[in-house]
């Protein structure tokens, strides 16, 4: 059954709108990063996927998707700076993100457009392409110990596709610039991996032996080039949409893998993935079924978690998502979150996953965010709790924070206005890791020249003296690895106030 996918990607024009407490947060954190699994390259190991000391991991990640679309840039830069949306990401727990792309980014005269620069915004990013941004996308996301998986979403900004070529791109061209994401990206252990083709579906087969049609040997090609280009990256391997009669979702199912495995030049290097959604975004025979949504379990154990159950490979599910407005999707959601088996009970010997979205302008799920780029979902967020994780070391360019009486804590901070009505503002404050060890605590100071009031405050707490401001770290963000960032944001009145000097105290 070939089913008719909502566009989940236009772009839709927000208004900046007042910034809201983010509620509801809750963070796993190491506190020492030397021993916190996730450093360096990663591995598989049966279904579970391993750092390069051995110990296992979780991928608990967002997608943020723009750079497959005709703005090839990730989206909502035209409403904040790029840092301060990592940071949020951080701030919310998800250690992991899904950069989407399309193949017009290698193209010369492809420009990235719809980024605003006022007032400091995005200021490092003017005059950039769209690789150049995306590797500062990278590399804050690896000081802030978030790791990245590119995504071969599309084969040009207009649509996607069935099968992994088109007559405008070629395979030739599809492998030629996956190789090249690999060379660019090699030694950098933030980008853990290459998700090699967006959602194949019908008339892509798996199995079938037909080298037109057959993704799993297209796969198989196209692993062994980037593995050729940096042999340490994990390739991620979506299913189809129909197996032995059986239809799913694009990319969906993954029936055939067990019998036919993608088998590549280095060994241990295979993650499945699977996307899986809601009523919101189109109907399954499954959610009409009398026993939903108890029959849901066997549903995805058919078509993608045998792989995990029967320790074939790990599983990744790199899409899921809903606007949560009928009570099936609610169900569905819930019942999602608990088949990928909550963190604290199973640890990393679980499913690993990406939720779709970061973006508002996703048409037919929305996102974590709301549609002032800004305000968290935290209904939606919060479905997500239990199945969230410790995020990963700091891969940033600081000192190494070896042993020895000369390691020391110290940490800067940097203030800026997000938005500023006149009769009251918002602002954000980045702390970073300025030392050779890591942090365990923090504390920002900073004294007013005007008659500003801090009206709320999160992911810090307060306190206020006439103009003098002291804000603590909160539970989930003291600790900050060497290179790293943290980041609160507050809302104030009145507006009109200049940038204060700030003093960054380490603990």
């Amino acid at each position: 059954m070939l089913l008719f996918r909502a566009l989940r990607r236009a772009l839709c024009a927000v208004a900046a709108v007042l910034l809201l407490p983010l509620a509801g947060i809750h963070v796993a954190h190491a506190a020492d990063t030397a021993s916190a699994p996730g450093a360096g390259y990663w591995h598989t190991s049966g279904r579970q996927i391993l750092d390069a000391a051995g110990q296992p991991v979780r991928i608990a990640g967002i997608n943020w998707f723009g750079f497959e679309t005709a703005n090839y840039v990730v989206h909502g830069l035209w409403s904040r700076d790029y840092k301060s949306m990592i940071d949020q990401m951080k701030s919310l727990g998800y250690n992991t993100i899904r950069l989407p792309y399309s193949d017009d980014i290698f193209k010369s005269g492809t420009v990235p457009n719809s980024i605003d620069f006022s007032s400091g915004k995005n200021a490092d990013l003017q005059g950039l392409s769209s690789l150049q941004i995306m590797d500062k996308l990278v590399a804050y996301a690896g000081q802030d110990g978030l790791k990245v998986i590119l995504d071969r979403h599309r084969p040009d900004a207009s649509a996607q596709s069935a099968l992994w070529y088109t007559s405008s791109v070629p395979e030739s061209t599809w492998i030629a610039n996956l190789r090249s994401l690999a060379t660019r990206y090699a030694g950098q252990s933030t980008v853990i991996g290459i998700d090699l083709h967006n959602e194949p579906h019908d008339p892509a087969c798996w199995g079938c032996g037909d080298v037109a049609t057959d993704w799993r040997l297209a796969a198989e090609r196209a692993g062994d080039a980037v593995l050729s280009a940096n042999p340490d990256l994990l390739i991620f391997v979506e299913g189809v949409q129909t197996y032995a009669g059986a239809s799913g979702w694009w990319g969906g199912n993954l029936m055939g893998a067990g019998q036919y495995p993608v088998e590549l030049s280095v060994p241990n290097r295979v993650v499945y993935s699977a996307h899986d959604y809601a009523t919101s975004v189109a109907q399954q025979p499954w959610f009409s079924d009398p026993a939903f949504p108890a029959n849901m379990p066997g549903v995805w154990d058919k078509y993608w978690g045998y792989l995990f159950r029967q320790n074939i490979a790990p599983v990744w599910v790199g899409e899921f998502g809903t606007t949560l407005a009928s009570t099936v999707d609610q169900k569905w959601l819930a019942a999602l979150v608990s088949y990928l088996r909550p963190t604290s009970t199973y640890g990393a010997d679980s499913f690993q996953w990406t939720f779709w979205s970061w973006n508002p302008n996703s048409g037919d799920t929305g996102g974590i965010l709301k549609d002032d780029w800004v305000t968290v979902d935290t209904v939606k967020d919060g479905y997500l709790a239990s199945v969230k994780a410790a995020g990963f070391p700091s891969t940033g360019t600081g000192g190494g924070g070896g042993g020895g009486g000369d390691s020391t804590a110290t940490c800067a901070a940097t203030y800026t206005v997000t938005s500023d009505w006149g009769t009251g503002f918002n602002a954000d404050v980045t702390v970073k890791n300025s030392g050779t060890s890591a942090l365990k605590s923090w504390q920002v100071k900073w004294t007013w020249s005007g008659a500003q009031q801090v009206t709320s405050m999160w992911n810090a707490t307060y306190t206020q003296s006439g103009a003098s401001v002291t804000a603590v770290n909160a539970d989930h963000n003291g600790s900050v690895g060497v290179g790293g960032s943290a980041s609160f944001g507050f809302g104030g009145a009145p507006g009109g106030g200049g940038v204060p000097s700030l003093s960054c105290t380490a603990g």
